[in-house]
């Protein structure tokens, strides 16, 4: 038998004799739980007031996200040497991905240079902002433990991308940004103008129009709820799994049952969803700035 198999066999059995175990001790009994409720890691409580504005664990995870962003940018710009090592290969393999993949795969190069850094920032602030949401902070000042006689708040899985208020302005940005373009490269009439293809006429023109018009509004849904549903959605599953339902429903061995599929969707959240929604964003983007200063529809 193959090593490989003899260790799947192995953490395999380790699971099921695990599962049983927990059985035997605390079988189907159901208790009931009034202390913790997992959702309460999504509440924002305030933590500094300032008049109508409140600093929370929402704004906490943008600043770093933006620290960050700047950092990547400031790094590409001046730490860039002849002989790469490892860390700068994978930097020029991100910044080849924004400025070639997305940028100027789907703008022409004079716009794509114009655009890149708004576009590429739009990018790793997106990026940043879903990676750290998978990284256990202690932000749920809801839920707190005793440190050496200290309150600590409790550890959470949070992302800010997790708030559709965020998504939402980010979108704003990106529509005001292509239609502002769009009027600036071909007047108003001519933006207004191109929104309906070429050749068509009469009522199926005004009625094409009208679609188009009303789509353009719809992106910033299309953008914003993407974005927000796939972050919130991946962040509740690993929330449930992870033992959030065992703790909801009061039964101790479905966290035993439900905590590899929960490491399992993280792993995937953290390896692909957090990655693939800013690219989504980034390329939307992108197509949008381009398709706004097209000749043609």
């Amino acid at each position: 038998m193959k090593t490989r198999r003899k260790i799947l066999l192995g953490v395999l059995g380790f699971y099921v004799l695990s599962l049983l175990l927990i059985l035997v001790i605390f079988g189907f009994t159901r208790r009931d739980n009034e202390e913790f409720q997992p959702t309460d890691e999504f509440r924002l409580d305030p933590w500094i007031e300032l008049g109508p504005f409140d600093i929370n664990k929402a704004v906490l995870y943008l600043i770093v996200a933006g620290l960050l962003t700047v950092g990547t940018m400031l790094f590409v710009a001046n730490r860039m040497q002849a002989r790469p090592n490892r860390v700068q290969t994978a930097v020029e393999a991100l910044y080849s991905l924004m400025r070639d993949n997305i940028t100027r795969g789907n703008m022409e190069d004079r716009m794509a240079r114009k655009w890149f850094p708004f576009v590429g920032a739009l990018f790793l602030f997106i990026w940043y902002s879903n990676l750290i949401g998978y990284v256990p902070l202690p932000t749920n000042t809801h839920e707190k433990f005793e440190l050496f006689g200290a309150e600590i708040p409790a550890f959470a899985l949070y992302a800010a991308t997790a708030n559709v208020s965020v998504p939402l302005v980010l979108a704003l940005v990106v529509f005001v940004a292509y239609n502002v373009e769009g009027i600036r490269a071909k007047g108003v009439g001519g933006y207004l103008r191109s929104l309906v293809p070429s050749g068509v006429k009469g009522g199926m023109a005004a009625f094409i129009f009208v679609l188009e018009f009303l789509s353009n509004f719809m992106r910033l849904i299309s953008l914003s709820v993407r974005l927000f549903a796939n972050i919130l959605a991946g962040h509740l599953i690993i929330l449930f799994m992870s033992g959030g339902l065992a703790v909801i429903l009061g039964l101790e061995f479905l966290g035993v049952f439900t905590l590899p599929f929960g490491i399992i969707l993280f792993l995937f959240e953290v390896g692909l969803v957090a990655t693939l929604q800013a690219f989504i964003f980034a390329t939307l983007t992108a197509i949008y700035l381009g398709g706004a200063v097209a000749e043609h529809h």
